[in-house]
């Protein structure tokens, strides 16, 4: 799913930093934002929910900010974009130690709206409350240690509070990243659990994938943010934990969840994983230079459930897992020997074997304009040089390759989202009509932005059609 938070855009980090420097930048930010409507109707965000397929974005001529869809749905049967004025409601929602403060009468609209949400509670309407006066609100902004919410780009809406006052991993910015990251988890969580008939109470594990450090000064990234976001959904059967390794957090999560099932430890487990607030208008500049909206206000989330074999669900190849091995190369080359091919060789398969490759799926709208290129379209290249160099495709083929086994980018540019599964309920869908046999997800990760390490990182897995084999 997709919050689309366009007056956060000035929280993100890139933002905050350029804000400090030119007090001007805030205005040209604010007046390039979009509205809920044309976000909805953007043809990469129809993609994202499963409204549209990713091959049909080739019949649209690039940017994709040109084109406006008609008749788009907020919802799909896989999730939605949720409105900023809904989202605020979630955020509230999910503060328990009671940090976020809405204005009385914003609040009153948000409950209205809220209440004819599919998958709101009673008890969750009744946690959002009655509000504070814009008195109240203005207030405790002025006192300091907070952070102001906004509506419409610049119109006051709340605020969130510091959790502590000596302890800046309790400050009201990370608190407002985390708990947007819970928020937006909470929703696609209770989506996915809605889209596949599953009672929250069936859920034996989940486990969280994104990129978010929760915790305070003793323990700066202990969580557990699965756990938290599980409460919410009404899994109270479940425990769980976060998996960390940056954008390839998903598929190491996909690995440990297809051993617990495979193993019989549990019978169906979770993966999450939030949005990044941090990551909003991380590009903007690139696109305030070409005249373009700032794409990057909107975090996605996605939901995974990995569960014991239905007799019609694609399987997951658990002989076929790649990994990135501490004593692999850092190129693309070498990442892509030991997350594509050594799979691929153990199971007798070829490169052209595969139907369909999910690389990381950057939507080329954010990158190319900030000079960073069209991401899914390398790699596709580099997979492509590298089954011509072991003879599996011929030279003239290169350039079709993408076109058959690849597909455009479209994902929001949030890392652990945008590392390959977003492709995953498509790739579903896909084998399970027939459409394609199979599918590989290759992620990346980034390690040596922690300052630790200079390697790299990567996972991959393959899910085919459903066969009666046991695996899951």
């Amino acid at each position: 799913m997709i919050t689309h938070t366009p007056s956060l855009v000035r929280y993100g980090s890139k933002p905050v930093r350029e804000i400090e420097k030119n007090k001007n930048l805030l205005n040209d930010i604010l007046t390039n934002l979009r509205s809920f409507e044309e976000a909805v109707a953007y043809p990469p965000n129809q993609v994202f929910i499963g409204n549209m397929r990713p091959e049909h974005l080739k019949e649209y001529e690039r940017p994709w900010t040109n084109v406006q869809l008609e008749n788009a749905s907020r919802f799909s049967e896989w999730g939605e974009i949720l409105p900023e004025t809904e989202f605020y409601g979630w955020l509230k929602i999910a503060d328990q130690f009671n940090l976020v403060f809405l204005e009385e009468n914003f609040l009153e609209r948000v409950k209205k709206e809220m209440a004819e949400h599919p998958l709101v509670t009673e008890k969750d309407l009744e946690a959002l409350g009655t509000g504070e006066t814009a008195e109240e609100i203005t207030k405790k902004v002025d006192a300091g240690n907070s952070l102001p919410l906004y509506i419409n780009k610049d119109e006051l809406a709340g605020v969130i509070l510091t959790g502590h006052e000596e302890d800046k991993n309790l400050s009201a910015h990370i608190l407002l990243e985390n708990l947007s990251n819970k928020a937006s988890g909470i929703v696609a969580m209770r989506h996915v659990l809605r889209a596949f008939d599953i009672k929250p109470e069936e859920i034996d594990y989940v486990i969280g994938c994104d990129e978010e450090a929760v915790g305070d000064r003793y323990q700066r990234g202990g969580g557990n943010m699965a756990k938290s976001i599980a409460e919410h959904a009404g899994c109270a059967n479940a425990t769980g934990s976060d998996i960390k390794s940056f954008c390839c957090a998903p598929a190491h999560a996909v690995s440990v969840a297809s051993a617990l099932v495979q193993s019989g430890i549990y019978q169906n487990v979770l993966v999450i994983g939030g949005g990044s607030l941090a990551k909003l208008g991380m590009k903007f500049a690139g696109s305030l230079s070409k005249n373009m909206p700032v794409t990057e206000d909107i975090m996605g989330a996605i939901g995974i459930i990995i569960g014991e074999d239905d007799g019609k669900s694609p399987v997951i190849r658990t002989d076929a897992f790649g990994k990135h091995d501490i004593s692999a190369g850092s190129s693309n080359q070498a990442i892509y020997q030991s997350l594509i091919i050594k799979p691929l060789e153990k199971i007798g398969l070829n490169i052209t074997d595969i139907d369909k490759y999910a690389v990381e799926l950057h939507n080329p709208d954010v990158t190319e304009p900030n000079g960073n290129g069209n991401v899914p379209r390398g790699s596709y290249r580099t997979i492509a040089a590298m089954a011509v160099m072991r003879k599996e495709l011929d030279r003239t083929e290169m350039e079709s390759f993408e076109e058959k086994h690849g597909m455009p980018g479209f994902s929001p540019t949030q890392g652990h989202i945008a590392s390959a599964i977003p492709f995953l309920g498509h790739a579903r869908d896909m084998i399970i009509r027939g459409e394609i046999d199979n599918s590989m997800f290759v992620g990346k990760g980034s390690l040596f932005l922690g300052k630790m390490t200079n390697l790299s990182d990567g996972m991959s897995f393959l899910i085919e059609k459903n066969d009666g084999r046991k695996v899951i």
